[in-house]
């Protein structure tokens, strides 16, 4: 991921940042992930599916997958040219195909056929990053791990959140700068508002939660 474009904004202060995440509790207080999945399997499955990909994309193919393999055993069975034919429509489907059953074979014979809830165990899965396992530990454990990815590093610099110029440095930021009572959801926040408001090329300002609290320069009209 590239390094903060010019003009991002400074670190917010720890008083701000608590009025942030508060309005954003107030709004939503109970956050969402929008991969669909049916299990902590199939949400690793999808979350390793999106890469460079969209939620919607993945959700679209995924719905008729998890129908019939939402097992490690059961996507064992499928085989990989089955589980093509389910996700071709994706981006990098055949790598994301091969990176699926073999992880699925290290869960069956290492794992008794469940997800493991460590970052460590799940890093070592083939195609899990620490993205990935940030997401499952967040959505299926409900812990606080934050997954930084694109809509969250933007947000993060522009608004002083979480600033900084790695994806780990802006995991370290949301970490020590966000109160704790708002850790567990800080990444859906970020994500959703990232996605739908703090958008890349045309950020919806007029209508930000935070509007009067971001120090971004560049606001839109």
């Amino acid at each position: 991921m590239r390094g903060i474009p010019a003009g991002m904004a400074q670190q917010m202060g720890y008083h701000k940042i608590t009025e942030v995440f508060r309005r954003f509790h107030a709004a939503e207080p109970e956050p969402k992930g929008e991969l669909e999945h049916v299990n902590a399997y199939t949400l690793v499955v999808a979350v390793a599916l999106s890469a460079q990909a969209t939620d919607a994309g993945v959700n679209k193919a995924t719905r008729g997958l998890f129908q019939i393999a939402d097992t490690p055993e059961k996507m064992l069975a499928l085989g990989e040219d089955g589980l093509i034919e389910h996700i071709k429509t994706i981006g990098l489907y055949r790598n994301k195909a091969k990176n699926v059953i073999k992880l699925s074979r290290i869960l069956v014979d290492d794992y008794g056929g469940e997800v493991p809830s460590s970052r460590a165990a799940l890093q070592s899965l083939p195609g899990v990053g620490r993205k990935t396992a940030n997401v499952v530990l967040n959505m299926w454990w409900g812990l606080p791990a934050q997954a930084v990815d694109t809509h969250i590093f933007r947000f993060g610099n522009r608004s002083g959140v979480a600033a900084g110029k790695t994806v780990e440095a802006v995991e370290r930021a949301i970490e020590d700068n966000v109160p704790a009572e708002y850790q567990r959801h800080a990444h859906h926040w970020m994500i959703l508002h990232g996605r739908y408001t703090c958008k890349a090329r045309k950020p919806m300002c007029p209508t930000c939660l935070i509007r009067d609290l971001c120090p971004f320069e560049d606001k839109t009209e």
